[in-house]
C-alpha cells in the first residue's frame, strides 16, 4: 500500500512537471514563430493544464479502466467548478466577461447535456456505451469549439500571462521531450497505482477516479487559477475552469472512446447531474449582484455543495 501511494504522488509529481515543460518548451516555440500571447494562452497553455487528464484517461482507455475514464473527466469537471473556482471566489470575487456569460458557460452546460444523452444512449436502444461514433461527434464539437475560439481572438482583447523567456532550439526541444516523458510516465503511475489501491481498499475504480484522480490531474487547473485570483485577472481564473470543463468533454472524453468504446455505468448519472447543477448555479450566479460576479458567499457555498456531494459519493458506493 505504501508503494502504491508513493507511485500515486510521484504519478502527480511527473504528471505537473511534465504538463509545465511541455508549455514552456510549446510556447517558446510559437514565439518564435511569431503566433501571439493570447492565441498561446488559449490553445497551447488550455491543453497544457489540461494534459494530465488526457493522458490518464489514454492510459485507462487503453488498459480498459472505464470508470477511471468516466471519473476523471466527470471528477474533474466537478473538481474544477466546485473546487478550483470555489477557492479562487473565495481570494477575489470573480468578475465575469459577457462573452463567457453568455457563451463560454452555455457550451460546457451543452457539454455535459451531450454527455448525458450519448452516454445512456437515449437515442438509441443499445446498451449504455460511448462510442466510437460518439466520440467522432465530440471531436467535431471540439474543433467547432477552437474555431470559436480563434474567432474570439480577432475581435477579444483579454491576455493570458504565457512564459517569455526566450529558449535555444536545444532547449525547446528538450522541456517537449521533458513534457511528454513526465506525462506518459506519471500517466502511467496513477492509473496504475489507483487501480491497486482501490482494490486493496475494497473501494470502487469509480470512487479513486472521481477524487483522487480527479483532483490530482486538476492540480495544474488549481495553481492557474489561484495564481491569476491571487493578481486579480478574473478572465484567466474562470475562463480557464470554463474552458478546461468544455476541453474535457470535447476533446479528452473523445479521444478516450476513440481508443476504445467506453461502457457507461449509469451510477455515473448523478455525477453529471451534479456537474449540470453546479454550472447552472455559476450561471445564476452572474444574475444576484449588481454586476456580473461570483461573490465569496456563491464561492463558500460552492465549496459546501462540494464536501457534501463527496459524502454521499462514499456512502453510496
Amino acid at each position: 500500500m505504501f508503494l502504491d501511494i508513493s507511485l500515486l504522488l510521484l504519478g502527480f509529481v511527473f504528471l505537473i512537471k511534465g504538463a509545465n515543460w511541455l508549455v514552456d518548451g510549446a510556447s517558446a516555440l510559437a514565439k518564435k514563430h511569431n503566433i501571439s500571447d493570447l492565441a498561446i494562452g488559449l490553445t497551447i497553455v488550455a491543453f497544457g493544464t489540461s494534459a494530465p487528464e488526457l493522458v490518464v484517461n489514454a492510459i485507462a482507455s487503453f488498459q480498459g479502466h472505464q470508470d477511471i475514464v468516466l471519473g476523471n473527466v466527470i471528477g474533474s469537471n466537478n473538481f474544477n467548478l466546485f473546487i478550483i473556482l470555489g477557492i479562487a471566489g473565495l481570494i477575489y470575487p470573480m468578475t465575469v466577461q459577457s462573452s463567457t456569460v453568455w457563451k463560454e458557460i452555455p457550451i460546457s452546460f451543452f457539454a455535459a447535456v451531450l454527455l448525458l444523452f450519448l452516454a445512456n444512449d437515449f437515442f438509441s436502444d443499445d446498451t449504455a456505451v460511448i462510442s466510437r461514433l460518439d466520440g467522432g461527434l465530440l471531436l467535431l464539437l471540439f474543433l467547432g469549439f477552437l474555431t470559436y475560439v480563434f474567432v474570439q481572438l480577432k475581435s477579444d482583447s483579454r491576455n493570458l500571462e504565457v512564459p517569455t523567456n526566450q529558449f535555444s532550439n536545444l532547449k525547446i526541444t528538450t522541456y517537449i521531450i521533458l513534457g511528454l516523458t513526465g506525462l506518459v510516465l506519471g500517466g502511467k503511475f496513477v492509473v496504475s497505482s489507483a487501480t491497486d489501491i482501490a482494490t486493496s481498499l475494497g473501494l470502487s475504480e469509480k470512487l479513486i477516479g472521481l477524487t483522487i484522480v480527479a483532483a490530482g490531474t486538476s492540480l495544474p487547473e488549481l495553481a492557474t487559477s489561484v495564481v491569476a485570483a491571487l493578481k486579480k485577472n478574473n478572465d484567466i481564473a474562470i475562463g480557464n475552469i470554463i474552458g478546461s470543463n468544455i476541453f474535457n468533454i470535447f476533446f479528452i472524453l473523445s479521444i478516450s472512446s476513440l481508443i476504445h468504446p467506453i461502457e457507461y455505468n449509469a451510477i455515473f448519472n448523478t455525477d453529471v447531474f451534479i456537474l449540470l447543477g453546479g454550472t447552472l448555479f455559476l450561471f445564476a450566479a452572474m444574475f444576484t449582484g449588481r454586476k456580473r460576479e461570483l461573490d465569496r458567499w456563491e464561492s463558500a457555498l460552492l465549496l459546501i455543495a462540494y464536501v457534501g456531494y463527496i459524502a454521499y459519493t462514499i456512502t453510496k458506493i
